[in-house]
This record gives structure tokens, C-alpha cells and sequence, in this order.
């Protein structure tokens, strides 16, 4: 399969990603029945490790945005990543669709935690958990 192209999936709208996020995209998002944003992209060349799957490091750029994402939409205010844990329990294969949607766990007045699972379709791929410092306004 060539890379991906940017015509969103049916239900998703494509996500007009800046920076680093632009370079491995196109990433698409919805929200969730709980309000906050799901992420996916569809798996092309660019994403590849050196055997022909999806390079854990894309996996977990997905997971950090979703996750990021809705901690900044669950606090009200910009959050950074403290740290993020993933667990790949099994592989993304070139042409496949991976989506996470973001849970939020507990949300403090300084931090937010927050967990997901990476899927295609049914199968968990993989599983996230971090934590995001909510920044001064």
C-alpha cells in the first residue's frame, strides 16, 4: 500500500494537524459519546518499521495525541505530557485503520490522567495510560 491519502473515513473528519503531527499524517478525529476526540489514521508506507508493520513510535504518537488531547479538552486549558506508558499487544499491518479514543481517569487541579485503547476494528492493538500536567493560564 502507498501512503495514506487524506480523504477522511466515513464518520471521521481529517484533523488539521501542525508540526510534527503533519509529518506522519493524515490523522483523523470524531468525538466520543463522552466528549472528547478520537484519533485514527489509516496505516501507509511512511509508517513502516524495518519488517513491514506499523513502527511502534507512530502508535504511540497516535495514543499521545488522542490521549493529549483529551486531557486538554477534560481540564479547559493546554496540557503537556509528564509520561505516557503503552503496551503493544499486537501488530498494525500496512492499509489497516487504528483509532484510540481517549478515557479520562481522574483530573486534579494540576494534573489529568487519562487512558486508551488503540484498535482495528474489534482487536486492542495496543493500550496507553499517561498523565498531563494541566499548564497556567
Amino acid at each position: 500500500m502507498n501512503d495514506s491519502s487524506t480523504a477522511a473515513p466515513a464518520g471521521w473528519d481529517l484533523f488539521d494537524g501542525k508540526g510534527f503531527v503533519d509529518l506522519v499524517g493524515p490523522l483523523y478525529w470524531r468525538r466520543t459519546p463522552e466528549g472528547l476526540r478520537a484519533f485514527a489514521f489509516t496505516a501507509g508506507d511512511k509508517h513502516a518499521n524495518l519488517i513491514g508493520l506499523v513502527h511502534g513510535g507512530m502508535l504511540m504518537t497516535l495514543a499521545d495525541r488522542a490521549l493529549g488531547v483529551g486531557a486538554w479538552d477534560s481540564a479547559g486549558r493546554p496540557c503537556v505530557t509528564v509520561q505516557m506508558d503503552m503496551q503493544f499487544l499486537s501488530a498494525v499491518k500496512m492499509g489497516e485503520f487504528a483509532e484510540i479514543a481517549p478515557q479520562l481517569v481522574r483530573l486534579t487541579r494540576s494534573l489529568v490522567f487519562m487512558r486508551g485503547d488503540l484498535k482495528v476494528g474489534d482487536r486492542v492493538a495496543a493500550t496507553a495510560t499517561g498523565v498531563w500536567k494541566i499548564l497556567d493560564d
